[in-house]
């Protein structure tokens, strides 16, 4: 347990919450600015299994905010690399890495195995998906996003919570047009999207179930947002999730 002594040192976590955390696992869909940030502290807080799903490789715009990769890399697939950099950092941990673009032909079989889901992603169409496999097999989606200065973190369907839906009822509209992101912000974003992972699993803390926290890094302010459960869109996740291959 040297490794992780500072941690077993937390009353709320101790060796047996440790033990929890080893046996815990985690798919993390989406390697990139959050991802990059969110692999490194599973992998380093000694989550059991953890599984990468990216189909993107490294470009060298990524490196502003993707502090996983370097420059050699660049040209070179995101979950392949992630996962031997990741490696690196602690060899007792099980790591896949999943080369490809989480879809309905795959969402299933990729999310089933896993107790813990999290949205390192950046576009609505895979968040929706995710929020009705998430419904569907019943487990906790860990949900964070960023643009320019702002983040949003919250944990959908944490034991019969809120849902994606519920808080966006509707289906946003995709991004053409690539939006800038402050550099730090996926940093902040995605440290809090893996304390949410820690809490649930050793089972301390305030989770944030029905709960949006957002940041603006501009002004320097936080809030936290009620989201009421609404058992219509919870409906209309299953019936989606009836559709998946």
């Amino acid at each position: 347990m040297e490794r992780y002594i500072r941690q077993t040192m937390l009353s709320e976590i101790g060796e047996e919450g440790q033990h929890l955390i080893g046996k815990a696992s985690v798919l993390l869909v989406g390697v990139g600015g959050l991802g990059s940030v969110i692999g490194q502290y599973l992998v380093a807080a000694g989550i059991g299994e953890i599984g990468l799903v990216d189909a993107d490789t490294i470009s060298l715009h990524n490196l502003q905010r993707q502090i996983l990769y370097r420059e050699p890399q660049i040209g070179l697939p995101k979950a392949l690399t992630a996962k031997q950099s990741l490696q690196k950092l602690n060899s007792e941990v099980n790591i896949e890495a999943y080369n490809v673009k989480f879809t309905k032909t795959n969402a299933l079989s990729l999310a089933e195995n896993y107790d813990i889901i999290i949205d390192g992603t950046d576009n609505y169409t895979t968040r929706y998906l995710l929020n009705d496999v998430c419904v569907g097999l019943d487990k906790p989606l860990v949900y964070g996003a960023i643009s320019e200065f702002y983040g949003q973190v919250s944990v959908f369907n944490y034991q019969g919570g809120a849902t994606y839906r519920c808080l966006y009822p509707q289906a946003e509209e995709e991004q053409t047009t690539p939006v800038g992101v402050f550099g730090m912000l996926p940093g902040i974003i995605g440290c809090m999207e893996v304390c949410e992972v820690i809490k649930m699993i050793t089972h301390t803390g305030s989770v944030l179930k029905n709960k949006l926290f957002t940041l603006d890094l501009l002004q320097s302010t936080s809030t936290l947002i009620d989201i009421n459960p609404d058992p219509a869109q919870r409906q209309i996740a299953l019936e989606r999730f009836k559709e998946l291959g």
